[in-house]
């Protein structure tokens, strides 16, 4: 296997680990945290955010993932 390919799995895992914060941060953001000097519009807007982004991050983990672990390497010697 090349060495490239496998720093991008491990990237890809790794991705998976900042949806999860993402995600939870914006869920804590925008449900769960009360108290606080920022007021309620900016943390909906913020965790909202997050919430976007934690999505698209996953859409796009999921395919490098499929390409990365499931796809099968076509090499040149098969043509």
């Amino acid at each position: 296997m090349d060495d490239n390919k496998i720093l991008q799995q491990i990237s890809s895992i790794f991705s998976i680990f900042m949806i999860v914060f993402y995600i939870g941060a914006g869920i804590f953001l925008i449900f769960f945290f009360e108290k606080s000097i920022i007021d309620k519009e900016t943390r909906t807007i913020i965790g909202s955010a997050f919430l976007i982004y934690g999505t698209f991050r996953t859409f796009k983990a999921v395919f490098q993932i499929k390409r990365l672990f499931f796809d099968k390497e076509e090499t040149d010697n098969e043509q």
